[in-house]
Order: structure tokens, then C-alpha cells, then sequence
């Protein structure tokens, strides 16, 4: 070929039987190697300390003819320098190698902000249901603090401060944000990018706040305001019956509010539940009987039974399936449908962190509607639950059983039984009760052996 490349040219070149190569005219050693498969890759072919070498500049069409002809002029002008003439090649493979080791470096020596993205991407995604709370935290209150710090650096006292300085927020957030903090150092240390985690030492009641142990289970009273009294409460349908459900089952708040259809067979929920520190140690499915009043409550929705409200879009602005809705999402929820919150108003120049724009008027909810109980958050209808199955007459194993605890002692290493029929007994019993507070009428409450379903 005795022209001098263009695109068309380029474009246009055939794939043969066998690799060819073609040269542009009047640009020495710049040309194009074309492989039976059909693909272009740019070439530079030139003689260097009497030894013919060929570099490769990249593959057509994602180098484009003019960027090839930018590292081909960049090579050519090595080779043309009098005063320090250098093999192109090499001095590619040397600037490679030293971007491979600090590539290898950073990896190997992450800063907070990396360590966060692989935690939260490669460990928190795959073993943890309430990964978009770690993560909420880590982005919150860690990131802003540590981002730029390499993780080898955070000591203990970098960790006791920003716990320290959360102070206000209350002990409970205080507590949870250190254990993200532990288990994500404790990540760091299996991937050897530290040698010990930093959240040594730290005992309750000293560096850490030690929480008021809850007792709070509500009385008939209350529970018979609380589910008439919610329907009227701003907040969506899907909460509510999330809430219903957590207090007519005993599950936990994000075990009921992540609910799957692939999860419910017939009349029974097959699920894994959260790990805490009494299961982790024998992951195990619960089973828990569905009664009539369940399953109203849980409708005919495919997918994640309550559904956030949120719209999602993917890469190329297509609608994908919701996610479902958060724990914090309820808990915020029952928070501002109840008499004892009050909304503090912020002044009218606050602004969200990093944003140039002001902060929305806080959602307000009238007091006609609020629930005119003492305070409780949705843990305490899970507590309200296994309390009165104790009442009606359930032992402690029946009431363990439903509420996913495990067995204590030997009796857990001997004793396999999955007591199906007295949770579904006991599940029948309570919705009894419950409808029977509901209605303010007597019923036949005791426990009943029926045949499970």
C-alpha cells in the first residue's frame, strides 16, 4: 500500500486466510496488522540497538486511527531523541510495571474509602440482609471522617473518638455503628490488610454506652389501639401490614419487611433467619405457621411482598424490580405515627451535608392521627407477641421455637425437633387472642394440639 492511512482505509481492510500487515505511507514503521479473524491492531516496527522490535499500540476501532497516531508519534520521537535516544518499548514495559506495583500497593494498603466499597460490595451484599444499613452508616459517619486515611492507620483512639463524638445521637446508634466498624476491620484483617483490628478492648459502660436493656411489651390495652388505631396513621399500607405482621407472628422487623413470595409454601414461611450472635453459629430455615390473618395480610404480591415505593433504573434507564422495604423505613414510620414524637424544626438555613440545596420541610403527621400509646418501636411487638404466647399457656420451647431461638445447652445438640405442630397450634391460639382483644370478646384461647397443616 503506497497511501497514507485513513479512516476509510482502515475501515475497509479485509481479513484473510492468513495474518498481513499493511504501512502508512510516509509514516515510518506506523501500520496495521490484520488477523484472520478480523481483528486490527495498530502497530510500530523500528530498530533499536541493531535489534528489530515491533510495539503494539492498540486494537482498531477502540484506538482510534488518531489516537494510534499520537503514541505512534510518542514512540518515534524516543527513538529520534540525539541526546537520550530510548527503546519505546521498554520504557512501556518499565512505566507498566510500576503502574502494576502501585496498583498492587494501593491494593494492599486501601484507604478507608476503598475498604468501605469492597467491604460493603464483596462481604456485606452477599452474608448480611441489612447490608444498606451498614452501608448507610459507613457512607454517614465513617467515610466523611476516615475516607483518606489508609486503613493501617486508624488506631484504637481514632475509633473511641468518632464513637465519642456520636454522643448525642443516643447509645443504641452509638453501639450499632461500632459493631459495622468491628466487623468491617474484621474484614480488613482476613484480607490481610492489616494485622489486628483497631476495636480492641472496648467494653460497654466504658468506651462504648451501655444500653438500657428493653422491656417494653405492650398490654391489651394497647394492642387493641395500636391495630385499630393504625389504620388511620400516615403511613402506607404496606407498613402497616408489615407492623400487623410482626406483632400476629413474632418474627423479627427485617425478617418480616424483606418478605419474599418464594418464601411462603402453602401456609407456612420458610426463611433464614437474621444472624445474631446465639445463630450463627447453626444457620438453620424457620418455619412459621401462616393463619388466616397472616395471610390476608400478606396478599397476592409476586416477588418481595412489600415492596418499597422508591423507582429504580438501570444503566440504560429501564425499571427494574424494587427492592423491598427497609427496617428504618418502619421504625421511622411507627416513630412519627405516635403522640410522644414531636418534630424539632431546623433552622431555615440548615442544609443537608454536601448539598447546595435546603434541606425539605420535615413530614409532619396531624394528631388526629397519631396512636395515643406510649412509646415503642416495632421490636416491642415481637416481645408483646412471645409474652402473651407465654400467658395463654405456651412453655418456653414452643415460644423459643417460633421466635427462632435456638435451643440452650445439650438439649440443642440431641434434641432435633422442629416443633411444627405446636407452633402451628400455637400460632392458631394467639390469633384467637388477638382477635378476642381486638373485639373486646371472649374466646377459646388455650392451647389447642391440632394437627398441623
Amino acid at each position: 500500500m503506497n497511501k497514507r492511512f485513513t479512516d476509510s482505509i482502515v475501515r475497509n481492510l479485509q481479513a484473510r486466510d492468513k495474518m498481513y500487515q499493511e504501512r502508512s505511507a510516509g509514516e515510518q514503521g506506523f501500520g496495521i496488522r490484520v488477523l484472520p479473524s478480523g481483528l486490527k491492531i495498530w502497530i510500530f516496527t523500528y530498530t533499536f540497538d541493531g535489534r528489530r522490535r515491533q510495539m503494539n499500540l492498540g486494537s482498531y476501532p477502540e484506538i482510534s486511527l488518531a489516537d494510534a497516531r499520537v503514541e505512534y508519534s510518542k514512540a518515534y520521537a524516543m527513538l529520534l531523541d540525539k541526546s537520550n535516544p530510548r527503546d519505546p518499548q521498554a520504557e512501556r514495559d518499565q512505566r507498566l510495571d510500576a503502574e502494576r506495583i502501585t496498583r498492587e500497593e494501593r491494593r494492599q494498603h486501601p484507604t478507608i474509602a476503598e475498604l468501605v466499597t469492597e467491604y460493603i460490595n464483596d462481604y456485606a451484599k452477599e452474608q448480611k440482609k441489612s447490608w444498606r444499613e451498614d452501608e448507610r452508616i459507613l457512607l454517614k459517619d465513617v467515610v466523611p471522617a476516615w475516607g483518606d486515611i489508609k486503613t493501617e492507620d486508624i488506631i484504637r483512639r481514632d475509633v473511641k473518638a468518632l464513637i465519642a463524638g456520636m454522643k448525642g445521637r443516643g447509645a443504641g446508634i452509638q453501639n450499632n455503628t461500632f459493631k459495622i466498624i468491628r466487623r468491617m476491620f474484621n474484614y480488613a484483617v482476613k484480607q490481610e490488610y492489616i494485622v489486628a483490628t483497631p476495636c480492641y478492648g472496648f467494653e460497654k459502660g466504658d468506651e462504648l454506652p451501655r444500653q438500657q436493656s428493653r422491656e417494653r411489651t405492650l398490654s391489651e390495652s394497647e394492642i387493641k389501639a395500636f391495630w385499630i388505631g393504625i389504620d388511620a396513621c400516615a403511613m402506607s399500607p404496606e407498613v402497616r401490614s408489615i407492623l400487623k405482621l410482626i406483632l400476629l407472628t413474632g418474627q423479627r422487623p427485617g425478617e418480616v419487611s424483606t418478605m419474599h413470595r418464594s418464601e411462603i409454601n402453602g401456609r407456612w414461611w420458610e426463611f433464614t433467619p437474621k444472624e445474631t450472635r446465639i445463630t450463627k453459629d447453626i444457620p438453620r430455615k424457620q418455619r412459621i405457621y401462616l393463619t388466616d390473618t397472616a395471610l390476608a395480610l400478606i396478599g397476592t404480591n409476586e416477588g418481595y411482598i412489600f415492596p418499597s415505593p422508591r423507582i429504580r433504573l438501570d444503566e440504560k434507564g429501564k425499571v427494574i424490580p424494587p427492592e423491598p422495604i427497609t427496617e428504618r423505613a418502619v421504625t421511622y414510620a411507627l416513630r412519627r405515627n405516635l403522640a410522644t414524637h414531636t418534630v424539632t424544626p431546623k433552622p431555615a438555613t440548615w442544609r443537608k451535608p454536601n448539598s447546595k440545596t435546603k434541606s425539605k420541610k420535615p413530614f409532619t403527621v396531624a394528631a388526629e392521627k397519631k396512636l395515643t400509646i406510649d412509646k415503642f418501636v416495632p421490636h416491642d411487638l415481637r416481645r408483646s407477641c412471645a409474652t402473651l404466647l407465654s400467658e395463654i399457656g405456651f412453655d418456653d420451647s414452643t415460644v423459643d421455637a417460633v421466635l427462632a431461638h435456638l435451643k440452650k445447652g445439650e438439649i440443642r445438640t440431641y434434641n432435633k425437633n422442629k416443633y411444627d405442630k405446636e407452633k402451628q397450634a400455637a400460632m392458631e391460639a394467639w390469633e384467637r387472642k388477638l382477635l378476642s382483644i381486638i373485639t373486646g370478646t371472649e374466646g377459646k384461647v388455650i392451647p389447642i394440639k391440632r394437627k398441623a397443616a
